[in-house]
């Protein structure tokens, strides 16, 4: 007969958790039945793999430290893996003793999220042992609690000796209807291999980076929908070639920190955003305007010209060429723009 012990708390000196299941060991012991303890913080590197553990144990004695809520997050994993990946018809078989010695409280409660989950699992819950420990030491030279461990021990080692029954619970029957495994059907020890894969760091990683690079590729194949500019897209919207125009226009959008490049070749019309001041890709501008977002907005909405908006101002600073400022307003035309006061 093999009883696995599972220990979830810190493994601190001063936890009566460890003084109890050394406790329960030494019991089992002399009842000649193996005992492996898997401190799980200690494999917590590894803990998606414990799974496979549970295939040569009889039962199983869950045992962690409550210190201020709950059983604790190596417990949790723990449990998690054994729905993940571990063999549900195995678990069927295996008794558990829910261990809670606690320093705060909430044991009662930490027991029975213990119960609950491994009913959930289809694992045999027993009698556990949880206690409210407010000195160890005491604790642990009392006659009477030790006498109590023992004794508790050897209820559960009967319990599992004579395979007696379990009562039917509604938790089996919430399992069946509600609670669903992962719905990848796999076989145990698929389910073992997959567990051994997730526990490897290194796997995991070289894992992402093969899903980020073929993500990549497939956005490089098919092409990504181009993301919505209000001023690419206006501006495409309203543009009316010249013959024989070749014009470069950098557009600096400070409160925007970006700058708007506007490239013509007679009917071509190549629009971008780059960082401001990068500049355009085929070389120097023929005019740059360092224009505020409220201005460009009432350019492109018709109720001011980009002449109009120079020559009163409205702009920090326009450089270049400034017959391509005029050709500004004839190349991109938005409605019915307001007569330009005399200069």
């Amino acid at each position: 007969m093999q009883v696995n012990i599972y220990y979830g708390g810190r493994g601190l000196i001063d936890d009566p958790t460890i003084y109890v299941i050394e406790r329960i060991a030494k019991v089992l012991d002399e009842l000649r039945v193996t005992v492996e303890r898997y401190n799980l913080f200690e494999e917590k590197s590894s803990i998606m793999v414990l799974p496979k553990t549970l295939r040569e144990a009889d039962a199983v004695i869950l045992a962690v430290s409550l210190e201020w809520f709950g059983i604790g997050g190596f417990m949790q994993q723990f449990l998690d893996a054994c729905w993940l990946y571990g063999d549900k018809e195995e678990i069927k078989k295996i008794y558990m003793l829910p261990v809670v010695m606690a320093t705060t409280y909430g044991e009662r409660e930490a027991e029975f999220s213990l119960i609950r989950a491994w009913e959930m699992l289809g694992g045999i819950p027993c009698e556990g042992m949880c206690a409210y420990v407010a000195n160890h030491v005491d604790f642990e030279t009392s006659a009477e609690y030790n006498l109590a461990i023992e004794k508790k021990t050897e209820n559960f080692y009967r319990t599992i000796s004579k395979h007696m029954a379990a009562f039917p619970n509604s938790n089996k029957q919430v399992k069946e209807t509600v609670l669903r495994s992962p719905t990848m059907s796999l076989t145990p020890q698929e389910s073992e291999q997959l567990s051994a894969f997730v526990a490897n760091d290194e796997y995991v990683k070289k894992q992402k980076e093969d899903i980020e690079e073929l993500t990549n590729l497939f956005k490089g194949m098919v092409g990504e929908a181009p993301k919505k500019d209000f001023y690419i897209d206006t501006l495409r919207e309203h543009f009316y070639p010249m013959d024989d125009l070749e014009a470069i226009y950098q557009l600096d959008l400070e409160d925007e920190n970006s700058s708007l490049i506007i490239e013509i070749q007679n009917e071509a019309l190549d629009i971008y955003r780059t960082s401001l001041g990068t500049g355009s890709k085929r070389g120097k501008p023929d005019v740059t305007a360092r224009v505020r977002t409220n201005v460009l907005k009432d350019i492109l909405a018709g109720e001011k010209s980009f002449q109009g908006a120079f020559m009163k101002g409205d702009m920090p600073s326009v450089n270049g060429n400034f017959t391509m400022v005029r050709n500004f307003d004839t190349l991109f035309r938005f409605g019915e723009q307001p007569e330009e006061e005399e200069q």
